[in-house]
């Protein structure tokens, strides 16, 4: 695997041996575009680490990074490691209290927000300051919402060391993937799969970073940088999917794609078969915590069609009922993870550790079941899952039933309170085209189980979704009342 060093070291090196090679590429809101390289990404780092050691950032401090997909956020998450500080993106797509609660959580030493970006910016003109080398004592923080709406901040155990090979594709497993991949960052980098692709940056792959994702520029780039490959949702995959001529447009650069956030709906998956190849699709299953990760290729999902895969790299599977007891196979009970390459976490706040077994797997709190071959299926999260009647409906499957309609561009569902029922199956859609709540209901009807039928639908312009393209649930419930 070869010697650790400090990130900041290897920021360093690559600035040494590859001085004028890019690094970095943005693509911003309105299309233009901007490269950065090593030794320009080396040099301003430093300076900003020079400006953040004076408003007081130390060794073992948190950053808050309220910033988008900017060239900044590298650059302060890059002079955070510098001073051997923690960086923590903070969801910048969330309303003013919601922000003002995550930073009390985070207390980072020093916050940067929108409104530093002047001030980053000038620091480009201050000496280059002689830093000492520095660890970071947990290499990063990102935020989530938690099941419960608390702030849940989970930071790494893991220090700010960097290990040759640190950027290894997941597609290894199955072929090999020549190097340095070209990278294209879809998700806010407030998430992990939007931050880690940091530490690929320092493996020699190069970025690609879109301010927001825009499924048409998304194309453009891959063909323009020769992408060879990307993180996305579902929701992404199905938007880029569905432009006009996606099939005459040329995608032979991509190596591979890496999907993960949801099940994808058999349908995405047969459709990007068709796009880049089943064997060019690789689907996972984890968590920000690192429990551990199931994965599996395209052309092996088409044999176990819906499966997010089996345990990858030692990574093993559980799952227990509530009361902590195995289940038979096939049936549905709460997914328990365990993986050898656990460096741990811990949570800031009041959010409650995730349950954990005495010999230690551990749950996230999502429902699932497993195949006779090991393959494990997705149900839902145990706090999405509407109990209506007395039975169990989860919203994945409804949902994955109704995006195949034609004239349905996304769909979200949820349970409302109902005086019959206790719970509703309450569908929210977005249509693309004319549209009734018989037709959505009938539709349902010919895929799903009668009590898994959606008894009320609503048409919205727009289902709203974070940057990340992720929905919350508990608001859609609330703001119907309940």
């Amino acid at each position: 695997m070869g010697v650790e060093i400090s990130m900041a070291s290897r920021i360093r090196q690559l600035a040494d041996q590859s001085p004028d090679e890019t690094g970095l590429r943005h693509i911003g809101l309105d299309g233009s575009e901007s490269s950065f390289t090593w030794s320009w990404l080396h040099r301003r780092s430093s300076r900003l680490a020079g400006a953040l050691a004076e408003r007081g950032l130390g060794h073992g401090d948190r950053l808050g990074l309220g910033l988008r997909n900017l060239p900044q956020f590298t650059l302060a998450t890059f002079a955070a490691w510098k001073l051997g500080a923690v960086p923590v993106p903070v969801r910048w797509d969330v309303p003013e209290w919601e922000l003002a609660r995550l930073r009390e959580v985070i207390e980072p030493r020093v916050y940067l927000g929108p409104a530093d970006l002047p001030w980053i910016d000038g620091t480009a003109a201050r000496e280059v300051p002689d830093l000492p080398d520095a660890i970071s004592p947990e290499v990063n923080g990102i935020c989530s919402s938690g099941s419960t709406g608390t702030p849940k901040v989970i930071l790494s155990r893991r220090p700010s060391l960097y290990t040759p090979g640190m950027g290894a594709a997941f597609a290894e497993m199955w072929m090999p993937i020549p190097k340095p991949q070209e990278i294209l960052v879809l998700a806010p980098m407030y998430h992990a799969n939007g931050f880690t692709t940091h530490f690929n940056q320092l493996d020699g792959d190069r970025l690609t970073v879109m301010e927001k994702f825009d499924a048409a520029r998304v194309v453009d780039v891959i063909e323009r940088y020769r992408i060879s490959t990307f993180t996305a949702t579902p929701t992404m995959l199905q938007r880029i999917a569905d432009l006009p001529g996606i099939d005459d447009r040329d995608l032979s650069s991509i190596e591979w794609v890496l999907q993960g956030a949801a099940p994808m709906p058999p349908s995405l998956v047969h459709r990007w078969a068709k796009l880049v190849g089943a064997e060019r699709i690789v689907m996972a299953y984890g968590m920000t915590e690192g429990l551990g990760l199931t994965t599996l290729r395209g052309d092996e999902w088409m044999t176990h069609e819906g499966s997010v895969g089996r345990g990858f790299r030692g990574t093993e599977v559980r799952i227990l009922d509530p009361d902590g007891a195995g289940v038979p196979v096939g049936e549905i009970g709460e997914i328990y993870l365990r993986t050898p390459a656990q460096t741990g976490y811990r949570y800031l706040g009041k959010a409650p550790r995730l349950r954990t077994t005495a010999d230690g797997f551990a749950t996230a709190g999502d429902m699932g079941r497993l195949d006779a071959d090991g393959y494990l299926y997705l149900a839902d999260r145990r706090v999405d899952m509407i109990i209506s009647g007395g039975a169990n409906v989860f919203p994945a499957e409804v949902e994955a039933a109704l995006i195949d309609h034609p004239a349905i561009a996304d769909v979200v569902v949820v349970g409302l309170r109902d005086a019959e029922w206790g719970r509703r199956v309450h569908a929210i859609v977005e249509a693309s085209g004319p549209l009734t709540v018989e037709e959505v209901r009938r539709y349902a009807k010919d895929r799903l189980a009668p009590y898994k039928v959606p008894k009320t639908v609503e048409f919205v312009d727009e289902i709203p979704r974070s940057a990340a393209t992720k929905v919350n649930r508990g608001a859609l419930v609330a703001a119907r009342g309940g």
